[in-house]
């Protein structure tokens, strides 16, 4: 056969994706979502989708998920890996930046749907890069402020009747235990509040993030000021 009339391969693709049970909950990008994405992707850039694999419920680390070793592992030299986003791929820059050069070494390319990352070419690899820094930052910052607002809960009365304080739940015997979820909006709150922002610019803030009220609804200004009044310690 004429060499110039071979037909060209056509470039495989390996899919991961991943929920964990708080990352699921916070954004809203299930299993068949991923997936959805990912084989439109791969159907739109020609792409031969040979598996998909997955973690359901797992956030730990990269070398602890079944899923991700057993895509790592299936990918060869010209494949692509195609995850929803970095975040479903690795938590921490290390993780991610080893995941890079793992691939790197193996010829396969790395491709990151939400931030429209193609990890074939060298800006691609160096926005990787950034990315990653970009995603841990944002992970220390909700860190810092969810301590923050424990900080704030561990100097709030115990629970004696009433309406239930926000950022609490009512454990044994009476007393308060935190809400993680809502202790990261009320971390949330006083970042802003220690900022300048008022009532209603931070109503507008907690929106941007998709933080809302126990039942769903956006803050208003009234619930926000109840959470920043200070409260009267337990004799």
């Amino acid at each position: 056969m004429n060499p110039s009339t071979q037909e060209t391969p056509v470039p495989r693709a390996i899919g991961y994706t991943r929920v964990s049970t708080v990352g699921q909950a916070e954004e809203g990008v299930s299993l068949a979502a991923q997936e959805q994405r990912i084989r439109q992707w791969s159907e739109v850039q020609g792409f031969t989708l040979v598996s998909i694999h997955e973690d359901a419920g797992l956030s730990g680390r990269t070398d602890e998920r079944p899923g991700l070793q057993a895509a790592l592992a299936e990918c060869k030299k010209g494949d692509a890996l195609i995850v929803y986003s970095l975040t479903r791929l690795a938590r921490s820059t290390r993780d991610t930046l080893n995941i890079l050069a793992r691939l790197e070494q193996r010829g396969v390319d790395l491709v990151s749907l939400s931030e429209k990352l193609d990890g074939s070419s060298a800006a691609g690899k160096m926005m990787a890069r950034m990315l990653a820094v970009m995603a841990e930052f944002e992970s220390d910052q909700i860190s810092e402020r969810t301590k923050l607002a424990m900080r704030h809960l561990r100097n709030q009365w115990r629970y004696t009747g009433g309406h239930l304080p926000y950022g609490f739940a009512l454990g044994a015997e009476g007393r308060l235990v935190v809400v993680h979820d809502e202790a990261e909006v009320i971390g949330t709150v006083l970042t802003l509040r220690a900022a300048g922002l008022g009532l209603r610019a931070i109503c507008r803030g907690l929106e941007e993030k998709g933080l809302r009220t126990r039942l769903g609804h956006p803050f208003v200004p009234m619930q926000v000021r109840r959470i920043l009044m200070p409260r009267p310690r337990a004799p």
